[in-house]
């Protein structure tokens, strides 16, 4: 089971400069191929049919752990990708003037045409996402290296995006998850280390670039977060430790595993969109919309303050 909680994994500043084009690079690393949801889906259903638990069992909390967080890093990339569409078409109710005009040379027409300038399971291209990505052999060792391979593959796909879009919503999305999946790959490296032998860790980094030149990643490595693998439940999958220990390949420094959820930021509250009835359309009853906020808030409803007044009088 997972507990979610209503608060991102790292904070994201309102875009400089809205763009749908940007948010459609950004899709990339939400349903591309070595996006979010594949590596996400990818380890969520191994750990789902991982067999010979009980002999295993490292190696089985350590993918349990990283899908665990993989689930949040979805909700950032599509949060990043929302604030990038946020205002980019006209606000009104008016449907007459064509408030969508702008959209026509979008690159990803999806986001205005199947949604309300949201973010969708798709890549940049508008192929939505297919379980067709989810890799699971139930061989550890193939499973593994398909895992190591995966974050590799996503860490290239975020440099590519970080350095196609230069809004600092993107940028610090990116930064972050350039850091967080470094440790996903480490974590792989380790695991192949401790099951065969081999140590993976030598071929660090891949792609040969350093997070340190990225100034929105290297803020966290200062931090540390580099060398930080979460077990987001109090109880549940510690042994990842007996892997996630010892020292980062790049840098020396000791790795940490940390009981519970890191901290979080509060996501951010988007605007309505009232051009795409987003959320509710310039015809809906008012009395009706009254009536339910009455029913959600009593407290604050005029006519219920009222009597009770008056029952305090009497």
């Amino acid at each position: 089971m997972i507990t979610r909680f209503d608060k991102l994994q790292t904070e994201l500043p309102h875009p400089k400069n809205p763009s749908p084009n940007s948010a459609a690079a950004v899709q990339e690393l939400l349903g591309g191929k070595f996006g979010e949801m594949s590596t996400f889906m990818n380890y969520t259903y191994q750990s789902f049919n991982f067999r010979g638990r009980k002999e295993m069992r490292p190696f089985y909390d350590l993918i349990a752990n990283i899908a665990a967080e993989e689930f949040g890093h979805i909700e950032l990339v599509a949060y990043a990708i929302n604030l990038l569409l946020t205002g980019t078409t006209e606000r009104g109710d008016d449907p007459s003037t064509a408030p969508l005009a702008s959209a026509a040379d979008a690159r990803n027409s999806y986001h205005f045409l199947a949604s309300g300038q949201q973010a969708l399971p798709m890549d940049s291209q508008g192929n939505f996402w297919t379980g067709a990505n989810v890799f699971s052999s139930g061989n550890l060792k193939l499973d593994l290296l398909h895992n190591f391979f995966l974050e590799c593959g996503a860490r290239a796909g975020k440099i590519r995006v970080y350095e196609t879009v230069d809004d600092p919503t993107a940028r610090a999305c990116v930064g972050f998850l350039l850091v967080r999946g470094g440790v996903h790959i480490v974590a792989y490296a380790k695991a192949l280390e401790k099951l065969s032998g081999v140590d993976v860790g030598k071929l660090l980094p891949i792609p040969d670039i350093s997070n340190k030149r990225f100034p929105e990643a290297a803020k966290h490595e200062a931090r540390g977060l580099h060398r930080i693998l979460y077990q987001f439940s109090p109880e549940d999958y510690p042994r990842a430790g007996e892997i996630w220990n010892g020292t980062h390949p790049e840098d020396g420094s000791e790795l940490e595993l940390r009981v519970g959820a890191p901290e979080g930021f509060d996501p951010p509250d988007l605007e309505a969109e009232p051009q795409l009835t987003a959320p509710v359309g310039p015809d809906i009853d008012p009395e009706m919309f009254q009536d339910v906020a009455a029913r959600l808030f009593p407290e604050v409803d005029p006519k219920r303050r009222k009597a009770g007044a008056k029952a305090k009088v009497r």
